[in-house]
């Protein structure tokens, strides 16, 4: 048994994710719903990973902050949003490019039942939620741009103690209990990473046993065009390293991790740890993917903006009246938006097509349909948007090295 669990530690993790990948498809397949048992499996390592979240986000930020100049991060935050909403959109122009040549929908009907859409909050809203009227609150439930905006808040006030004359002392003091929770924190994750397959296995073989292959076959069209358009986007990224001198062959080998840990589970936020964890291992610096990767987590949703695309073709093309150049462009428009407006909310994706819907006029009945393809469609798209997360930090991180240099 000591042997085998030392082979087990030494094996790299993306080859025991991909052989606990392979081994879920298999075991849903062979027993179908009964591979429910398995859920308590997953659910811990979803618990598990949401469970360093916060410690993750706090400790990281206060540390990056204090090793950085507040007008570097300052224009660094800049980017990271241009980038985030830029790619958003232009990953709508993608799927709505795909999905018109494909023409997924054509030849399917409606189905009887209604579908209420969850209340959408808004962009002010989630604006407005960034600082927290309560910080435990904020904390409590998970209200990842106001842990942001707390974490920097404090990091400020730290290196500002640390450059006082006055405080000096006090400020190092605190800096390096912040420090030292840091470490203790990336030190839990080391851990929790072994457990990364067994969950992975346990939720890909519930996921395979309930939904099975007939709903794929059923609305397969859908499902293949977006996954066609995640393939472009990622070509898209690929370019885009490629014109900032970014090998992808390196990136990929620490980025396929978290990309196939957020297409099992489903969760940007779930996957940020491990996200996280590959920045590091990219060489990006602290202070900006401390920073980038939450906000990304949060707010930036290319995947999400491709199904957004997709999923209003289909429904127009369902209903006999294809979208219309004016139709596009509030697609667009709209998804932008929504994609922004919806952030931490359960079932975002949902949220964002409905949105979407209601603005265009679609039939919400449409939404009910693409329901059955929800964890499908969903693994894909959550696995683009953490992949655009790592793209962009790494292209800003890039830039700034840049900067560094020839300002050196």
């Amino acid at each position: 048994m000591k042997k085998l669990w030392k082979g087990y530690l030494k094996t790299s993790l993306i080859l025991k994710i991909t052989v606990a990948l392979v081994l879920g498809v298999v075991t849903g397949l062979v027993f179908g719903e009964s591979a429910s048992a398995l859920t308590p499996l997953g659910d811990l390592l979803l618990n598990l990973l949401n469970f360093l979240i916060l410690p993750l986000i706090l400790f990281t930020l206060i540390v990056g902050v204090n090793q950085t100049q507040l007008s570097s991060l300052g224009r660094m935050g800049g980017k990271t949003f241009l980038y985030y909403t830029a790619t958003s959109a232009f990953a709508i122009v993608v799927g709505l490019t795909v999905a018109t040549i494909f023409s997924p929908g054509t030849g399917l009907s409606l189905p009887n039942e209604t579908f209420e859409a969850p209340e959408n909050p808004g962009v002010i809203s989630v604006l407005l939620n960034i600082v927290p009227s309560n910080i435990v609150t904020a904390f409590s439930e998970y209200n990842l741009l106001g842990i942001i905006f707390t974490a920097i808040v404090f990091g400020i006030a730290i290196s500002y103690l640390r450059s006082s004359s006055e405080h000096q002392a006090l400020g190092e003091q605190v800096y390096n209990v912040a420090n030292g929770l840091n470490e203790a924190t990336l030190t839990i994750m080391k851990g929790i990473l072994q457990y990364v397959p067994i969950g992975v296995f346990a939720i890909v073989a519930n996921t395979v046993g309930s939904q099975g292959l007939n709903t794929l076959l059923e609305l397969g069209n859908v499902v293949a065009v977006l996954y066609v358009g995640i393939a472009v986007q990622i070509v898209i990224y690929i370019l885009l390293m490629l014109a900032f001198k970014i090998s992808p062959k390196a990136f990929f080998s620490q980025a396929r991790t978290p990309m196939l840990t957020a297409f099992v589970t489903q969760s940007s936020s779930g996957t940020l740890p491990i996200t996280l964890n590959a920045a590091k291992n990219l060489g990006v610096s602290k202070s900006l993917y401390g920073f980038s990767l939450p906000l990304g987590a949060t707010i930036n949703m290319d995947g999400a903006a491709i199904r957004i695309a997709v999923s209003a073709v289909f429904a127009a093309n369902v209903v006999g009246e294809p979208l219309g150049l004016t139709e596009m462009l509030m697609v667009v428009l709209v998804g932008t938006l929504a994609s922004i407006g919806t952030a931490g909310v359960p079932g975002a994706g949902i949220v964002m097509i409905a949105t979407v819907f209601a603005q265009l006029g679609l039939p919400m009945e449409a939404v009910a349909l693409l329901t059955a393809i929800d964890a499908l469609v969903g693994m894909g798209a959550t696995m683009l948007n953490i992949t655009g997360d790592l793209v962009g930090t790494k292209i800003i991180d890039q830039t700034e090295k840049k900067k560094g240099a020839q300002t050196a």
